[in-house]
């Protein structure tokens, strides 16, 4: 094991070995695009602020590359797990190992969750922390630009400290510079320590874009993206490296790479001096009870306690509560393990009683712009080149009406409208975008399930297992459940088909009969869904 005391810290390689690539190019005020297959990149080893490595960072923007559905969804992952496992581990910020296991000792089913909010800084229910808030504040600087500009990133981040509840030592010293050239070696110089998380823990948002390129592209991106911004505030290259590992781990996972593909790829990246230490760190043997294992307050013991949470467990709730148990930093490792383990299964594998309340704001232009579960969609979007969510079409009103004891369905305007003028205290199990309709409705869900066949919904089961179990649970506590999609139709009678057929040991065709009478709005026009429910459900609950 290497000792962390003795790290080199400058092990910038001075090699200049260039690929050449076809890269995309955008003038700065994105009025033209064009390709010039003659631009050459940097080697990845230099300085990456460096004027050459800046010129090309600064026309680096998502192209909406060919990614796949089940890749974008595996990107949506990365950036709302990395949000969700910032809310979620908040409460337990700079406390002892095991206290998510002494509050919640078996998952939340019902009510609101394990979103519970507190902690030092007293953080609402699912409120993410400054994590997530710098995370955000950098995405959207590189949108407005149109590629990374040190300038603005620099002046988006001090404008969100001027007001933010929560700045890391190290940020908060290099931010009070005038500007970003040489601000953090100064911090570094008078500290001789800034290989912290805080610069690892903002990445989740680079994943994306470069996840949007074409190879060999995406890679130099995702790791000099995250060297730059990293080197904004944290002197120390170990930061910026270690950064770029968990990015380009993400990028490798979005594109359907193994876990350990993934992490093999991003260590291939590295100059030796650094590789000799994450290599150990990374391993499949590491455990963070070893005797020198760092804390997860540093750059490497944090993203070695979340690259050991991912790797030791299959569900994505598994791995944030397994990684904040450890203690410490939990929001931070939280996040870094929660935006990992997003790009590995995908945004549908996430719980939507952590999905649905995880929220925050950050300043954008000198406004505090609040992001909840949607705005959160949207952003990744725009990071990977495309728009956000487009309206539906309007439907009608239909419903809430009884289909079972304490079980109701609607459409969408039904139940808005029914919520909207006093209706019972329901909880509320959504299938569909919202629009904030339900935000005032304390039980609520909402589950991402696309009404359309083919790759849209590669997690089905997942998505599936986490409504019916949602609805067992509201109703064991004694609340009415409504469920709802857009139009009322075809999502809405896949979840209760499968909650039927599951509480009443039916077979499809008989929950069909049921539903077709109780509810004859039902559709059954996705045939991935009639497959789902007539060949693998329940079985594979």
């Amino acid at each position: 094991m290497i000792r962390f005391s003795h790290i080199v810290n400058d092990v910038e390689a001075t090699c200049h070995v260039v690929e050449r690539l076809s890269v995309v190019s955008l003038s700065r005020n994105n009025r033209r695009c064009a390709i010039d297959d003659s631009t050459a990149l940097p080697n990845i080893h230099i300085d990456p602020l460096s004027p050459e490595v800046l010129e090309r960072l600064a026309t680096l923007v998502p192209t909406g590359g060919a990614l796949s559905r089940p890749a974008r969804l595996r990107a949506l992952g990365a950036l709302i797990g990395g949000a969700v496992g910032d809310a979620l581990g908040a409460p337990f910020e700079f406390g002892p190992a095991g206290q998510y296991t002494r509050r919640f000792p078996e998952p939340v089913l019902g009510g609101v969750g394990e979103m519970v909010g507190g902690g030092g800084f007293g953080w609402e229910p699912g409120e993410f922390t400054d994590d997530t808030q710098m995370a955000v504040v950098l995405a959207e600087a590189l949108l407005r630009a149109g590629g990374f500009d040190p300038d603005a990133v620099f002046a988006a981040w001090q404008e969100w400290a001027d007001t933010a509840t929560d700045v890391g030592i190290t940020t908060r010293a290099a931010l009070s510079s005038p500007t970003w050239v040489g601000a953090a070696e100064v911090v570094h110089l008078g500290s001789g320590r800034t290989a912290a998380n805080g610069a690892l823990m903002r990445t989740f948002p680079l994943a994306l874009v470069a996840s949007s390129l074409a190879e060999p592209l995406g890679s130099w991106a995702a790791v000099m993206l995250a060297r730059a911004q990293s080197a904004l505030t944290h002197h120390d290259p170990a930061a910026g490296w270690g950064a770029a590992i968990a990015v380009e781990t993400m990028r490798q996972l979005i594109h359907g790479a193994p876990f350990e593909a993934a992490i093999e790829a991003a260590l291939a990246l590295l100059p030796s001096e650094q590789r000799e230490v994450f290599d150990d760190l990374l391993s499949a043997t590491w455990t963070p009870s070893h005797h020198e294992a760092p804390s997860n307050g540093s750059v490497w013991g944090c993203l070695a306690q979340a690259v050991w949470a991912v790797r030791r467990h299959e569900r994505f709730e598994d791995v944030l509560h397994r990684v904040i148990d450890l203690g410490g930093d939990t929001d931070t490792v939280a996040c870094v393990a929660g935006a990992i383990a997003g790009a590995r299964d995908g945004l549908q594998a996430i719980p939507s009683r952590w999905t649905t309340y995880t929220h925050g704001t950050a300043p954008v232009d000198g406004v505090d712009r609040r992001y909840d579960y949607a705005d959160l969609q949207d952003l990744g979007r725009r990071l990977l080149g495309a728009s956000p969510a487009a309206p539906a079409a309007s439907e009608t009103l239909a419903g809430p009406t009884e289909v079972a004891p304490g079980v109701y369905a609607a459409s969408l305007p039904g139940a808005a409208r029914h919520v909207a003028e006093g209706g019972d205290d329901l909880a509320v199990l959504s299938l569909c975008r919202t629009d904030g309709a339900f935000n005032a409705v304390a039980v609520r869900r909402e589950v991402y399930v696309i009404d359309q066949s083919g790759d849209h919904n590669p997690r089905l089961d997942a998505v599936v297992i986490d409504a019916v179990d949602t609805m067992d649970a509201w109703l064991a506590e004694g609340r009415k459940v409504l469920v709802h999609c857009h139009g009322g139709r075809s999502r809405t009678g896949l979840v209760l088909l499968a909650w039927a057929m599951r509480r009443n040991g039916w077979d499809h065709g008989t929950a069909e009969d049921w539903i077709r009478d109780v509810w004859p709005r039902y559709a059954d026009w996705n045939s991935d869904f009639v497959e789902f429910l007539s060949s693998s459900w329940p079985d594979l609950d």
